[in-house]
């Protein structure tokens, strides 16, 4: 299922719009038209108890509580609030200005690699670049950036084949002398706009974030900044791998790239399924789901929905894609997507640049087991 999820997807999509899992006593729901909607209607499908499986079932079992700042998992009004002071810090206007500093990190992870004969699409470049990228937003020095991006991956990976019945939340507590250095020596970064910004909360108080807040603030932004894009680079490698014509006109034409990242976006979607706690009694597909039931919307099934797109398993670069639902849809529309697009647009000019061509060594790549994120591990590729 993790490896190919699409034919059943595809059967899902058919034969049951509405599914329901008894093992995992949860409802999924996989059209395009579906789940943009259930997406968009947040008094209905709520994040306040997370919106991952195992996290709901956590905290509906009183076994996990929810750390105030952690958007992916708030509703409004603190959702409201809370998105509010990172969008102000998180603006596309600021992400694109950082361009200069992604390829810089890009160059240094490939330059080296010139004539190796081989590197790793994932541990080369899908990992390192975006942490990089996200450290440098922060302030986090590079000497503590691998073992921070360890630790992430270590939080999210699966050991079984079931979700985690006891999933574990950060405080971020590991963020907390960088935050402290940082408080006594301001800089203009992310970090000193996180600590020095002014907002109304929730009970019309003006204040700056706590520390505990900004801890909160940080971890998901280190998260979140390195997963998916990490996941997009990884499956940027395999796609064009198998599709070697488009690949080759991607390196003639580099105006091409920006499209073909929004492709790669909705043909593999890094993070395939959203899920939310049932807040009123609901029906679809003649179906009822009932209040305080779970359901998953099914993204990356979504992005695949021959309702939506004409021919939607053969990836085209020329495709019209319009909107997709990988970064999700309504108020939880990701805050990082014109980063995660920026850092995906230079990786491939930068890789095309010098590699051309390639071919994934298989025996040798291994894919990213967790419940949130799909795609690779470590990619690596024989180059000519």
């Amino acid at each position: 299922m993790d490896a190919d999820p699409y034919p059943v997807w595809r059967r899902l999509r058919d034969e049951a719009p509405l599914y329901y899992n008894e093992k995992f006593d949860f409802y999924a729901l996989s059209r395009f038209d579906d789940v943009e909607a259930g997406l968009s209607d947040w008094r209905t499908y709520r994040s306040g108890r997370g919106s991952v499986l195992e996290f709901i079932r956590a905290s509906l079992e009183a076994k996990l509580e929810m750390p105030p700042g952690l958007i992916l998992f708030e509703d409004p009004p603190a959702h409201t609030v809370h998105r509010g002071i990172l969008s102000r810090v998180f603006t596309p206007k600021k992400m694109l200005a950082l361009e200069a500093k992604v390829r810089e990190f890009c160059v240094r992870s490939l330059d080296p690699l010139v004539g190796a004969g081989r590197f790793d699409f994932v541990g080369d470049l899908g990992a390192p670049m975006p942490m990089r990228t996200i450290g440098y937003l922060l302030g986090i020095p590079e000497d503590d950036q691998e073992s921070i991006r360890a630790g992430i991956d270590r939080g999210l990976r699966l050991t079984g084949d079931a979700p985690d019945p006891a999933p574990r939340m950060s405080d971020g507590a590991q963020y907390a002398e960088y935050i402290d250095w940082r408080a006594r020596n301001p800089s203009d970064d992310l970090m000193t706009e996180l600590l020095t910004t002014e907002f109304e909360d929730e009970t019309g108080t003006i204040r700056t974030l706590t520390t505990a807040e900004i801890l909160v603030y940080v971890n998901l932004l280190a998260a979140a900044g390195n997963e998916t894009t990490t996941r997009l680079i990884g499956w940027a490698g395999t796609v064009l791998a198998e599709n070697p014509d488009q690949r080759a006109e991607l390196a003639a034409h580099p105006t091409l790239i920006p499209n073909a990242v929004e492709e790669l976006l909705r043909y593999e979607a890094p993070a395939p399924a959203h899920a939310r706690y049932v807040a009123r009694d609901v029906s679809h597909h003649g179906q009822p789901v009932p209040e305080g039931s779970v359901i998953v919307f099914l993204v990356g099934s979504g992005n695949r929905d021959e309702r939506r797109y004409l021919d939607p398993d053969r990836f085209d670069i020329h495709r019209d894609v319009g909107r997709h639902l990988t970064f999700g849809y309504g108020i939880h529309h990701c805050l990082g997507a014109a980063l995660a697009r920026l850092e995906g647009r230079v990786a491939l000019e930068e890789v095309l640049r010098r590699f051309p061509t390639w071919e994934v060594d298989w025996p040798g790549a291994a894919r990213a087991r967790t419940s949130v994120v799909r795609g690779w591990e470590s990619l690596p590729v024989i180059t000519g």
